[in-house]
């Protein structure tokens, strides 16, 4: 079997080729005819090293060859540091991963058509739907145009094929709903036992997170239960229901609220009926009225297929 780079360098080896071909059957134009076809979406990946995370997630998932003959497309394209701060350590880390779940990743960054920066609306979250059948939400104001909460540093470079705008974050399908991407987060199963024994009151806590939304949650993490005097599962599991939903229900906002949406000073109001202070200096923050400094937001923008999880280290804690 060949190796996948062997396999990469002859795609694009007869990709070249067919290039050649179309250049030789109008060598004979006029002096002033267009210029060449410029590289396409591949070619453009392979030849920016700044992309090499990037390229072996293509090569793995085998979507050379569509990346490179359809279009028009638009593509989302992390940066290498993007794809470091989302925890790949390096290019073998990437083709670690099973071509199915990067199938799943990349497709989830292209647009089945061409959109330039200035076709971008002025708005919030503007849902756009990508090649793996679910929505991004594009906002573009006066700071510039995001994606899920990640930044375009670079838009409208062109290809032959397409479009990419170069952003500072990998886009993470949603693998569920809020429920399900906290059941799959081994970092939050204090939420999730909290959650459930909270339904087991009058109020369905898991039902109303489970709901089409969208809604906003954000959710601390084992450390900050336990740091809230919930020192294992079975502290949280012997609760009362009432007093977790009244402090669960203090974590949730309507609306999808990605951290591009957060502004200084806001006071959002909370399920409960209970207000929450956004802090942005020295990072994005997020304070209960029974806080005594404010919870940081170490996980921001995970998309849901109903909302948004920021994770946090404090539980937020309601008016007594």
């Amino acid at each position: 079997m060949k190796s996948t780079t062997t396999q990469k360098w002859m795609k694009l080896g007869i990709i070249a080729s067919l290039i050649l071909v179309t250049v030789s059957f109008t060598g004979c134009k006029k002096d002033d005819d267009p210029a060449p076809v410029q590289n396409n979406i591949v070619q453009l990946v392979v030849n920016n090293p700044n992309f090499s995370f990037l390229e072996a997630a293509v090569v793995k998932a085998e979507l050379v060859e569509a990346l490179s003959g359809r279009g028009p497309l638009t593509v989302f394209a992390p940066t290498n540091d993007a794809f470091i701060a989302a925890g790949f350590a390096n290019e073998a880390a990437v083709s670690a991963l099973s071509k199915e779940t990067l199938v799943s990743i990349l497709t989830y960054h292209v647009v089945g058509s061409g959109i330039t920066s200035s076709a971008i609306p002025t708005a919030a979250n503007t849902p756009v739907e990508t090649l793996a059948e679910t929505d991004v939400f594009v906002t573009k104001d006066q700071r510039g145009v995001f994606v899920n909460g990640a930044q375009v540093v670079q838009a409208d470079v062109q290809a032959s094929n397409g479009i990419i705008h170069v952003i500072n974050k990998v886009l993470m399908p949603a693998v569920g709903n809020i429920v399900q991407a906290a059941q799959g987060n081994a970092n939050l199963s204090y939420l999730v036992a909290a959650v459930l024994r909270a339904s087991e009151g009058t109020t369905n806590v898991a039902e109303a997170l489970s709901a089409a939304g969208p809604l906003t949650v954000f959710a601390p993490t084992n450390q900050a239960f336990i740091n809230a005097n919930f020192a294992t599962v079975a502290a949280i599991q012997q609760a009362d229901p009432a007093t977790l939903t009244s402090i669960l229900t203090y974590h949730v906002v309507q609306g999808r609220v990605l951290s591009t949406d957060l502004t200084e000073g806001a006071t959002p109001a909370t399920l409960n009926g209970g207000r929450v202070t956004i802090t942005l200096s020295g990072g994005a923050k997020v304070k209960g009225v029974g806080n005594a400094t404010p919870s940081n937001i170490t996980a921001a923008d995970i998309i849901t297929t109903n909302g948004v999880v920021h994770v946090i280290d404090q539980v937020l804690l309601p008016a007594s």
